[in-house]
């Protein structure tokens, strides 16, 4: 295993190579003036890959696999009987049992939602996240910064109490919102590191305008929050700090974009028709974690690894967990380049070509999750090799356990169970075997995907 991946002078050198190649637009992503800046960041950013990149996946697999079997467990013992249980869902959404008690199944929603004083201790959340992204606590450590002001008039000098500035302020901060509010965005959210985008007792949509960008920042949260309707911006002169401007390309239309990105976590949002994709990975992202989201109506919906000379992508390792991918999705759910996905208990009820797709050999571990395929007699396979012969893929890591298929969907395996993990060291107690739930339970797990409506001194 250890051969598949370049040490650490290559990498150096290959990504020195990627910052000078003709692709330079692509690989610089929308920076159209190259500066000392912009140069700094990337190589942080690219120390920060490698060490945020964990050399035994399947410990973390594992660990939330278990934290999933406690958390349902939990449940189980005080609703000992699932119909029961089941009736408490109201279009979809999980209703106090007849006791009085706050259910919640799935183990991030059950670290925080059940706090009546969630908006007391809204940081708690920051504890709360699992997977590769596990170790992302966002804007813990700053103060709280409530937005008040929908505006998004100057990039350049954006407005004291808008998301704008908020987001490009240097330190940890923790971003709230005083309102229900609709922000259409004139160019890119440029974000900086160690920041929270926390929704919890408002309405907020980023819609009719740009997207969110992370281009070589390390840890941040995206939460509850709707992004709607992204499209491309003409670029121009941006404020991505609170010491800089830079000047931008021509952006994409994607919702969420990483670059470089590492320790993010992208929970409980509501995403439909970007323009490009809904979530995007590209150019050594990894320690991420999307779940609990909800996405409906896109073409082209997450793209992990956007380049097969992007080979900075090996270190990519992603959490898709706990997310249902609903009405009108055509592909890409994930779509992968090199690297490592696990995929758990996710609720795929709509896909019109494949759900799951990749070249380059990358490892998809997926577990516990349900698939329903489409009526198209042509569209019943889950999974998609691209550009690739048989005979290459056929060692591809590609894993289903657990999964439950219906109306005639069928997963395609290749190579060898656990091989992508070298001899781990399981992070719990070894009597436990640690097993995913299964694709049955998944409805429970991700009944309340997508953006949560919490109100004060109630749990959400």
């Amino acid at each position: 295993m250890a051969a598949a991946f370049l040490n650490i002078g290559g990498y150096v050198f290959i990504f020195f190579l990627l910052s000078l190649a003709t692709l330079a637009p692509q690989v610089r992503s929308h920076i159209a003036v190259f500066d000392d800046y912009w140069t700094q960041r990337q190589g942080d950013a690219l120390k920060q890959t490698l060490a945020s990149f964990d050399p035994n996946p399947l410990n973390v697999t594992n660990h939330l696999n278990y934290h999933v079997a406690l958390a349902l467990d939990t449940t189980e013992s005080t609703n000992n009987n699932t119909r029961r249980e089941l009736s408490q869902m109201r279009r979809g959404r999980k209703m106090r049992n007849k006791r009085g008690q706050c259910v919640a199944h799935n183990p991030i929603d059950k670290c925080w939602r059940c706090d009546r004083d969630w908006e007391k201790n809204r940081k708690k959340l920051a504890d709360c996240a699992l997977g590769f992204g596990r170790r992302t606590t966002g804007g813990k450590d700053g103060p709280i910064y409530v937005v008040i002001d929908a505006s998004d008039d100057d990039v350049i000098n954006p407005k004291p109490g808008t998301l704008r500035h908020a987001v490009t302020r240097n330190g940890p901060l923790w971003i709230t919102f005083a309102r229900s509010m609709i922000i259409k965005l004139r160019q890119e959210l440029m974000m900086t590191s160690d920041k929270t985008i926390d929704g919890r007792g408002a309405k907020v949509y980023i819609m009719g305008g740009s997207g969110l960008t992370l281009q070589f920042v390390n840890n941040v949260i995206i939460h509850n929050i709707y992004i709607k309707n992204v499209v491309p911006s003409n670029g121009g002169l941006i404020r991505d700090s609170e010491n800089h401007v830079g000047l931008r390309t021509v952006s994409d239309g994607d919702g969420i974009n990483m670059f470089g990105a590492t320790n993010v976590w992208i929970d409980h949002v509501s995403m439909t028709r970007c323009s490009d994709g809904m979530i995007d990975a590209i150019l050594g992202s990894t320690a991420v974690t999307v779940s609990n989201g909800h996405f409906t109506d896109h073409q082209e919906v997450m793209l992990f690894g956007a380049n097969d000379k992007h080979v900075i992508d090996k270190k990519m390792q992603i959490t898709v967990a706990f997310n249902h991918f609903g009405k009108r999705l055509e592909q890409r759910m994930p779509r992968v380049r090199f690297g490592t996905i696990h995929v758990v208990n996710n609720d795929y009820t709509h896909w019109e070509m494949y759900a799951i797709g990749g070249n380059m050999n990358p490892t998809i571990i997926s577990q516990g999750n349900r698939f329903i395929a489409p009526p198209n007699d042509q569209a019943k396979q889950i999974t998609k090799r691209e550009y690739t012969p048989y005979v290459d893929w056929k060692l591809w890591n590609w894993q289903s356990e657990g999964d439950y298929f219906l109306n005639g969907a069928y997963f395609v395996q290749s190579g060898k169970p656990n091989a992508w993990s070298p001899k781990p060291k399981n992070p719990v107690p070894n009597k436990f075997l640690i097993r995913p739930k299964p694709g049955t339970m998944v409805r429970r797990l991700t009944m309340d995907a997508g953006v949560l409506g919490c109100t004060p001194g109630q749990a959400c």
